[in-house]
């Protein structure tokens, strides 16, 4: 049966000319082959005994990445840029590497752009410099934390302008390392160049640390963020256990998308309760959160709550307003929950010692961990190779353990979040015993 997907990818046009990258067309040479553009990758393998289906419609299939044996762009004639857009990540520094790297060493590409502080850098009234990259440049620039193009959010919606920026630079491929506002802008941008007829090949990087980004299987930076989680998670455990009726908090990022708390959660498992977006839940009464952790206190004399900074937000005093980037304000649901906490056993006059953690821009500005410095690598290759193979409006991703090309639209379409439903939550509630739902 049909899902209604449609990956069909945007071309410049059709590639004529013979890459410079040696690769083979036999198997079983020992030498990597060229990918064509009829290799696909089924997005839905989940399936039952009884489905008979045989094929798929071909805009249902994901189209692989890498490197094609016919390039659209002549190297030489290649003037590429890199921004990087919105909050700061872990990695971001090994995607731009990478960039550079084949581009100057794979396909012999002179000219390399870094646009610096996000979208502002394209706009004049910024007087924002541009800076070259080449491989000495960026050679050891994967070992820090941060961006050396820095980063800003928002300007994103300045199409007409950065445009008219791009052409004057004469860059004819701009990649795009950012979440979903920024690939919506660089989807906007590719719109306005294809619209003025100027061949502007724009390939996106998908980089948002909540895991939120649809048809991505994993974004880079999300597995050093854990990682650094568990770091402040084991801390926060240490605090509850040596205090009398002990309660560690720590909040961690997820607006939308509680990716980050719930793997954490299973990765060290000392935490008690995980409180994501996903999954509502009460304070007060029978089933709500406090009663719950005053029996554990009364139980064990410590605990440990982890919580998504977009969780319970009902509870809290609405904020007005977004941010730069376009996302709605959210009230700060950690330092909410001290207090709430503090008051509740305040009132019964029993002692508790709260102690709060929020590791946030800690865990943003780390150097990447090597699994994500290998993924960046990847990502960052082949975002180089579908630019060359004049590839445009995409993101590169993994699904299914394969490296693919998704459109810009579907992966902006709507957010990944975590389905309570699902075994990775199930997994959760078996790991801290909390219940399945804390609702009255």
């Amino acid at each position: 049966m049909s899902k209604g997907y449609d990956f069909t990818i945007t071309a410049l046009g059709t590639p004529r000319i013979q890459s410079p990258i040696s690769l083979s067309k036999e198997m079983d040479d020992y030498l990597a082959n060229y990918v064509s553009d009829d290799d696909r990758v089924i997005y839905d393998i989940i399936t039952r005994r009884d489905n008979n289906q045989l094929s798929f419609p071909t805009e249902e299939l994901l189209e692989r990445a890498g490197p094609r044996e016919l390039i659209y762009f002549s190297p030489s004639k290649v003037n590429a840029a890199v921004v990087t857009c919105g909050g700061l990540c872990p990695g971001l520094n090994d995607v731009i590497r990478a960039i550079v790297m084949c581009l100057s060493y794979r396909y012999n590409v002179k000219r390399i752009t870094g646009i610096q502080y996000g979208y502002r850098g394209f706009l004049p009234q910024f007087h924002i410099p541009t800076i070259e990259l080449t491989p000495a440049r960026v050679e050891d620039i994967h070992k820090k934390g941060g961006t050396i193009l820095g980063s800003s959010r928002g300007f994103g919606d300045c199409t007409a302008e950065i445009v008219d920026s791009i052409e004057q630079m004469n860059i004819n491929m701009l990649f795009v390392i950012g979440g979903d506002g920024s690939q919506r802008g660089a989807q906007d941008i590719a719109d306005e160049a294809a619209g003025r007829s100027y061949k502007l090949a724009v390939v996106g990087i998908p980089k948002t640390i909540d895991n939120d980004l649809s048809f991505v299987q994993k974004s880079f930076g999300f597995d050093t963020a854990v990682s650094e989680a568990v770091s402040a998670v084991a801390g926060a455990h240490v605090e509850a256990k040596d205090a009398i009726n002990g309660v560690g908090i720590v909040k961690v990022m997820g607006r939308e998308s509680g990716y980050i708390a719930t793997h954490t959660a299973l990765a060290i498992n000392d935490v008690n309760y995980v409180l994501i977006p996903e999954v509502p839940f009460d304070l007060e009464g029978p089933n709500g959160l406090l009663t719950h952790l005053e029996k554990r206190l009364e139980a064990r004399k410590h605990a440990v709550i982890l919580v998504a900074e977009g969780a319970g937000q009902k509870l809290l005093e609405q904020q007005a307003g977004a941010d730069a980037s376009g996302n709605k304000k959210l009230g700060d649901v950690g330092t909410f929950l001290k207090s709430k906490v503090s008051e509740h056993f305040k009132a019964k006059d029993i002692e508790v010692n709260v102690k709060y953690i929020d590791p946030s821009y800690i865990i943003r500005s780390a150097p990447a961990n090597p699994a994500d410095s290998l993924y960046c690598a990847r990502l960052g290759t082949n975002a180089v190779h579908a630019a060359m193979a004049g590839k445009s409006k995409i993101l590169i991703s993994l699904v299914n353990n394969h490296f693919v090309h998704v459109p810009i639209d579907m992966a902006v379409s709507k957010r990944n979040c975590v389905d309570p439903e699902s075994s990775l939550w199930r997994d959760v509630i078996d790991g801290t015993g909390q219940p399945a739902l804390m609702k009255n």
